[in-house]
């Protein structure tokens, strides 16, 4: 198992600082990254996990930020939250439409791996997505 921290890759979210927060009063040391940061410079800190966090971007924008797909095959966990999971799914070569409507409002998620660590309590954040990925990449 890798001995290094688990990296927030900011994509520009309001929340970034706050899930590396969130990572390290689980008792894990995290720290946030930029997204510009070279892929092999992120692999080098030895990640446990990486979450890639929300950002203001649709990747259907020009110019919007990306990640290269180094990291899915590096064998490290990825979380993908908001844009993050959208760029994750993009790059992966899932189908991610633009949606008509925003979805605005609460969900539910409930951590159900049996892995090692601590268990979160079930919890209902809020949840805001311009761009829903209807279908799953491979992998």
């Amino acid at each position: 198992m890798a001995n290094g921290p688990v990296l927030v890759v900011d994509f520009g979210a309001q929340y970034a600082q706050l899930i590396a927060r969130r990572v390290r009063e689980a008792g894990v040391y995290s720290e946030l990254v930029p997204h510009s940061m070279p892929v092999d410079e992120i692999l080098a800190k030895d990640p446990k996990a990486i979450i890639l966090s929300g950002g203001p971007a649709s990747v259907f924008e020009p110019g919007a930020p990306t990640i290269d797909t180094k990291v899915f095959e590096s064998g490290v966990p990825v979380l993908g939250i908001c844009y993050g999971f959208q760029v994750m799914a993009y790059e992966l070569g899932g189908k991610v439409d633009k949606a008509a409507l925003g979805e605005y409002g609460k969900t539910s998620a409930t951590i159900d791996d049996e892995g090692p660590g601590p268990r979160p309590p079930p919890a209902t954040p809020p949840a805001s997505s311009p761009t829903p990925p209807p279908s799953r990449p491979r992998g």
